[in-house]
C-alpha cells in the first residue's frame, strides 16, 4: 500500500520533538512511512543552541521507511514553513500527514489517517482528516464531519491543499459578504474571525485560521475521530501561538478508531458539543448565553 508521507515541523524545542518522534515510532505503520522533517532556522542568536540541539536529534532519527531532513537557512516562521513544506510534499506525493513538534500521537494515529485518506480520497466534499478532538463532556460518534479544516495532527490530499488561500483579507471579506461570520465562529462561541482579523493586522501569523477559512468557504468537510488520537504538549507557553493551559488536554484513545460508513455531512451532535466546550472556555459569554436560554424557556412556558 502507498502510505502517506509524514511531514514534521520543528524549531527550538528538543524535548518536545523527541516526545513527538517517539510517539510516532510506536505506530505500526511508522516503518512503512516516509518522514520529512522541516527545521526552521533560528530567529536570533539566543536560539542558535536550541535549534542546533533539535537538528542534532532529527539527523539521527530512525524507525521510518526513510527520513528526509530540510534545514532552513533563514528563519521562515511557522506559517511560511508549513505552507511551503506541505505544498512541496503534496506536489510530490499527492497526499500528506502533518504533525508539529508538540503533538504526541496514539499508536493508532497513522492507521486511522491512512485508512481515512484512502476511504475519502475521491469524495470531493471531504478536504481533510483530523486526529485531535476536544475533551468534550458528551459522547461523540465514532467518526464525524464538521465544516472547514483543523490543525492538530491532520492530513489532506493535493486537491484539498490546492484550495488553501493565504490571503486572510480576502477570506474575511468573503465571510462578511456571505454573512457567515457567526457560523464560522461556531455560533459565536469561538473567536475564529477575530483570529483572522489579527492575522491580517499582523498580530498573529496563523496559517491554521486561513486553512480553516479556506475550507469553510469552499463548503468542505473534515473527518474527526470520536476519541482523540493526538495530545498537544505545547500548551506550556513554549509554542508560537499557545499559552499555558490544560483545557485542551485530551486523553489518547487506547483502542483504534473504527472507520464506519458515516454520512458525509456536518454532525449536529459534534457541532453542539464543540460549541459548549468553547463557551465553557469563555465564562462571560457562557453566562450571557445561559441567561438568554433561561429567559427563552420561561417565555415559551408562559
Amino acid at each position: 500500500m502507498n502510505y502517506a508521507p509524514i511531514v514534521l515541523f520543528v524549531y527550538n524545542r528538543p524535548q518536545h520533538a523527541i516526545l513527538t518522534i517517539e510517539a510516532l515510532k510506536k505506530n505500526k505503520l511508522a516503518r512503512e512511512s516516509i518522514l520529512y522533517v522541516f527545521s526552521d532556522a533560528p530567529k536570533g542568536a539566543t536560539e542558535i543552541f536550541s535549534v542546533q540541539k533539535v537538528r542534532d536529534f532529527i539527523n539521527n532519527i530512525q524507525g521510518f521507511k526513510s527520513v528526509n531532513i530540510v534545514e532552513r537557512n533563514k528563519n521562515m516562521g511557522l506559517a511560511n514553513s508549513i505552507i511551503d513544506g506541505v505544498t512541496k510534499v503534496c506536489d510530490e506525493h499527492g497526499k500528506v500527514i502533518v504533525v508539529e513538534d508538540d503533538l504526541v500521537t496514539s499508536p493508532y494515529f497513522l492507521s486511522y489517517m491512512n485508512d481515512a485518506l484512502n476511504l475519502y480520497e475521491h469524495n470531493e466534499r471531504v478536504i481533510s482528516i483530523h486526529g485531535y478532538v476536544y475533551p468534550v463532556e458528551e459522547d461523540l460518534p465514532e467518526t464525524f464531519f464538521l465544516p472547514g479544516a483543523d490543525c492538530w495532527g491532520w492530513a489532506t490530499w493535493r486537491r484539498g491543499w490546492a484550495l488553501f488561500n493565504s490571503d486572510g483579507e480576502t477570506l474575511l471579506d468573503e465571510l462578511k459578504s456571505r454573512k457567515l461570520i457567526k457560523n464560522f465562529d461556531f455560533n459565536g462561541s469561538h473567536p475564529y474571525s477575530k483570529m483572522l482579523e489579527g492575522q491580517i493586522k499582523g498580530a498573529n501569523n496563523s496559517w491554521a485560521v486561513r486553512w480553516y477559512a479556506s475550507a469553510f468557504l469552499a463548503n468542505k468537510l473534515t473527518l474527526y475521530p470520536g476519541r482523540s488520537l493526538v495530545h498537544n504538549i505545547g500548551n506550556d507557553n513554549s509554542g508560537t501561538h499557545c499559552g499555558t493551559t490544560r483545557n485542551h488536554d485530551s486523553e489518547l484513545s487506547q483502542v483504534p478508531i473504527e472507520l464506519i460508513d458515516v454520512k458525509v455531512e456536518p454532525s449536529i451532535i459534534a457541532s453542539l458539543a464543540f460549541e459548549r466546550f468553547f463557551l465553557k472556555q469563555r465564562p462571560g459569554i457562557f453566562r450571557r448565553k445561559l441567561v438568554k436560554m433561561i429567559a427563552l424557556c420561561r417565555k415559551t412556558n408562559n
